[in-house]
């Protein structure tokens, strides 16, 4: 999703290099960190509009012969952009928050992806809390959707899993060793979002882009490998 404000330096790398917004160099910067998407994966890109993700992350499944898949979700109807994507994109007009997790799952051929993209946003009211609230409702969508319902049991009661998952498919959509990224909006709720998912993965860090806006409060938090119990 791209950022309002003026033009700057991304914007206009944007329109030269052919990505369809500046958030493209996000996705870039965290993938020359963290190499999530490689030649041959199945990414699902949750919030896909405009379609710079896309982008980006075709061109790291490197030539077509190398295989792999990228499927998109937004709400909006949005049109796979022409420049540095292939065949292997395709996207779906859907609201992930009542998207079953089988049927997410079917979307790809490998009947599973091994990178889950998020980069849903709410519609930002400028009230902190109530944009924090909501950004938590739809990372805690991508996570649910990502690792099953039964990995994300609480024992204590203290983060409840998401209302909106389907209890007849526990099984999340992301396969053992696969990773996800996840946009929040800066808050109290980060930390908890790392205690839930750090026994779940091999690898839990945050990180924000330097092309992040310097007035947003958005953050990513990048889960590498998942253990394989934490999906079964």
């Amino acid at each position: 999703m791209s950022g309002a404000g003026a033009p700057d330096f991304f914007y206009r790398e944007a329109q030269r290099l052919g990505y369809v917004a500046r958030s493209a160099f996000k996705l870039l910067q965290i993938q020359q960190k963290h190499k999530l998407v490689k030649p041959g994966s199945s990414v699902l890109d949750l919030g896909c509009a405009p379609g710079a993700w896309l982008q980006v992350a075709c061109q790291s499944l490197g030539p077509l012969k190398n295989g792999g898949v990228v499927v998109g979700i937004d709400l909006k109807k949005v049109k796979v952009p022409p420049r540095h994507c292939d065949a292997r994109v395709k996207t779906i007009c859907a609201d992930v928050m009542n998207l079953p997790r089988n049927q997410v799952r079917e979307l790809s051929s490998q009947k599973g992806f091994s990178v889950v993209l998020s980069d849903m946003c709410p519609s930002v009211s400028g009230i902190t809390t109530t944009d924090s609230a909501l950004s938590v409702e739809l990372g805690m969508r991508a996570l649910d959707l990502a690792v099953g319902g039964a990995a994300l049991a609480p024992s204590d009661g203290s983060f409840p899993m998401d209302e909106n998952s389907d209890g007849s498919d526990d099984d999340g959509v992301l396969q053992n060793g696969g990773h996800l990224l996840i946009k929040l909006l800066e808050s109290e709720d980060m930390k908890e979002f790392s205690r839930i998912c750090k026994p779940l993965f091999r690898k839990v860090s945050w990180l924000r882009p330097k092309a992040t806006r310097s007035s947003s409060r958005e953050i990513y938090l990048i889960c590498q490998g998942l253990n394989s119990q934490a999906n079964t």
